[in-house]
C-alpha cells in the first residue's frame, strides 16, 4: 500500500511515518501542505493519503475537497489526523466524504485499527465495482 503522508511540522510526519513503518506499511512518501500533496496526487498512484487538519497553504479540509472534486483521485481513501474535536469541523470531514478520522495524540493500534477499517472499505469498494461490471 502506497501511503501520501501530508503535516506542516516534520516531527509529526516523522512520528506518523515510523508507526506506519513499524505496523508494517514501507511504500511512504511525505508533503509538507495540502498543496504540494495535491500537485504530488495528481503526478502519482497512491493508495491512501493521510494528512493532517491545520495546515498553511493548503488545510487538510480543503485538500479533502480537492480530492473528492478531481475524478482521476475522487475514490482515494482519505484518513484525517488532527487535535480538532469541534463537531462541526467533524462533521464538514464527513460532508466531503473522509474515510477515517484519528485525534491527536493516539498510538500505532489506534492508526492500525483505522488503516484496516479503511482497507476493508476499499476491499468492499472494489467487490461492488467488480459485481456492477
Amino acid at each position: 500500500m502506497k501511503i501520501l503522508v501530508v503535516d506542516d511540522m516534520t516531527s509529526m510526519r516523522h512520528v506518523m511515518l515510523n508507526l506506519l513503518r513499524s505496523i508494517g506499511y514501507l511504500d511512504l512518501e511525505e508533503a509538507t501542505n495540502g498543496w504540494q500533496a495535491f500537485q504530488m496526487l495528481k503526478k502519482n498512484p497512491y493508495d491512501l493519503l493521510i494528512t493532517d487538519l491545520n495546515m498553511p497553504k493548503m488545510d487538510g479540509k480543503e485538500l479533502l475537497k480537492e480530492v473528492r472534486a478531481d475524478k482521476k483521485i475522487a475514490n482515494l481513501p482519505v484518513l484525517v489526523v488532527s487535535c480538532e474535536q469541534d463537531k462541526s469541523q467533524i462533521q464538514k470531514l464527513i460532508d466531503y466524504r473522509v474515510n477515517g478520522f484519528v485525534v491527536k495524540p493516539f498510538n500505532g493500534a489506534t492508526l492500525q485499527k483505522q488503516l484496516q477499517r479503511i482497507e476493508k472499505q476499499n476491499q468492499q469498494r472494489r467487490s461492488k465495482q467488480a459485481a456492477e461490471r
